[in-house]
């Protein structure tokens, strides 16, 4: 692996092992609180910041294919992503509340991991030029799409994301000995 990658990586494995501190130590009654500043329960938050890796998984091959394409082509889609910003917010409201009854507490742990394992195994196998590949983002879906992303910081955006989100749990931070051990 690139020594570019291996704070990516890191990123991954650091979260992996916040989100099961925090489904170990939450109660029932916690996960079914409302979180800070969103209409999502923790419960529905924790898988929405799960979803963040899945979501990467699925960018992945679109900025191989898209940035392929002529530039304007490019622009193009991404100001047509933009203008859907409305019908993508409802979708991804509704569908994290929905998702998280399947990928509840009890799964959603090994859902991380499984995506985990995959983006590690995939991007030890790209080439620092395909990490270079870009296309222009939706910057209007999301508070970390860039107006220009890399295939790198495709791969990097999971755990921004979930980062961001932590601090919106109403739930009672893990502790640190608990996320330092292997």
């Amino acid at each position: 692996m690139e020594p570019s990658q291996e704070p990516t990586v890191t990123g991954y494995h650091h979260a992996l092992k916040e989100l099961n501190a925090w489904l170990a130590k939450a109660t029932t009654d916690e996960l079914k609180q409302k979180s800070n500043g969103t209409r999502w329960t923790n419960e529905e938050l924790l898988f929405h910041m799960v979803f963040g890796y899945m979501v990467v998984r699925a960018l992945l091959p679109m900025v191989r294919g898209i940035s392929r394409l002529p530039r304007p082509w490019q622009k193009a889609f991404a100001a047509g992503l933009n203008a859907a910003t409305g019908p993508f917010d409802v979708v991804n409201y509704w569908g994290s509340r929905a998702a998280s009854t399947v990928y509840n507490r009890h799964r959603m742990g090994r859902k991380l991991d499984k995506t985990i394992k995959a983006l590690t195994r995939r991007l030890e196998h790209e080439t620092p030029s395909a990490l270079a590949r870009s296309m222009p983002f939706p910057t209007r879906w999301d508070p970390f799409f860039k107006p220009e992303m890399t295939l790198a910081d495709v791969y990097a955006y999971g755990t921004d994301h979930f980062n961001f989100h932590a601090t919106q749990l109403s739930l009672r931070p893990p502790d640190s000995t608990t996320l330092s051990s292997p």
